[in-house]
């Protein structure tokens, strides 16, 4: 990695990015103006520092681009950071945005006669077949997943499976589709990532950009 080349941030595309837009003001980064033209197809975008570039891809990438180095900080939910599981990334801030759970969800036909806690064997449908595992290994349940990257909710109705793991913000989804929660995986929030080998080689630029980071989640 040159001490020269140019720093990399990926953001994710979607909502979040709109939460993201206080931050980046607040850290003094502006994209140039195509980053907020959505009918430009451009994918890196410079900003008002010389030594830092923008890239926008889908949230779920945003971890792989920065463990491997093909971008040296990013902004990421602890959902993608916990399903990849990543040696490569660090998480040093808490950006407090994008808040949302990760929980199980069942049919309401289900609920009065079923206790998650004497589970033994489940199926779901899941974009997080990693987390899923782990959180039931933890309790001893099996999970058998089947990975689904969206329209979660069908899968209950459909007989793909009886129970879905997913995130959840309001809940109105879930109760347009007659689903509940019955079990809490984790609380979700939006983190600021570095690739480790970066921060280690330059790491008195990657630090200055912790800092403004920390500091603009806080003032945010």
């Amino acid at each position: 990695m040159s001490a020269n080349e140019t720093l990399v941030l990926a953001l994710p595309k979607g909502r979040i990015l709109d939460e993201l837009e206080p931050v980046l003001a607040k850290a003094d980064i502006q994209p140039e103006a195509a980053f907020h033209d959505s009918r430009s197809r451009q994918l890196r975008f410079a900003t008002n520092h010389p030594g830092l570039d923008i890239i926008r891809v889908r949230s779920f990438d945003v971890a792989t681009f920065v463990a491997f180095g093909a971008a040296h900080l990013g902004v990421a939910g602890n959902d993608v950071i916990m399903e990849f599981d990543y040696p490569e990334l660090y998480a040093p801030v808490d950006l407090d945005i994008g808040h949302c759970r990760l929980a199980v969800a069942e049919p309401k036909a289900l609920v009065k006669d079923d206790d998650p806690s004497r589970w033994s064997h489940i199926r779901v449908a899941t974009k997080y077949p990693g987390i899923t595992r782990r959180h039931f290994a933890a309790r001893g349940v099996q999970a058998e997943c089947i990975k689904l990257n969206g329209a979660m909710e069908l899968a209950p109705k459909l007989g793909l499976c009886r129970r879905i793991v997913d995130l959840v913000s309001s809940g109105k989804t879930l109760a347009a589709n007659d689903l509940v929660e019955v079990d809490h995986i984790a609380d979700i929030s939006s983190r600021l990532i570095v690739n480790r080998a970066a921060f280690k080689t330059r790491p008195r630029e990657v630090g200055d950009w912790i800092e403004r980071f920390r500091e603009a989640g806080d003032a945010v």
